[in-house]
């Protein structure tokens, strides 16, 4: 059970780190996250490898239903996959 745990919680950090690409290769995607989190660049780059960083970036797609859809096509999930993937990092709960 917990090597299904870890590699649920590797992929759910897959996941969120190409979220964050994704935010990152736009120019106005990525100018609303960091107004949003208040965070410079370099922190953001600092934070990548930060589970509760990369929960963060999750819910960030997941509180824009358009956002979350079109990273969805981009990478070929279902939009129930990332909220799975938010089910494997910290702060997660049942409700999600």
């Amino acid at each position: 059970m917990l090597k299904n745990r870890t590699e649920h919680s590797e992929e759910a950090q897959v996941i969120a780190l190409k979220a964050l690409a994704f935010l990152a290769s736009d120019e106005e995607r990525f100018g609303r996250f960091i107004d949003v989190t208040g965070l410079s660049p370099q922190a953001i780059r600092r934070q990548a490898a930060d589970p509760v960083f990369l929960a963060g970036v999750l819910d960030h797609l997941r509180s824009d239903q358009t956002l979350l859809y079109l990273f969805a096509e981009t990478e070929n999930l279902l939009p129930e996959r990332i909220d799975r993937a938010r089910r494997g990092l910290p702060g997660a709960t049942h409700d999600l």
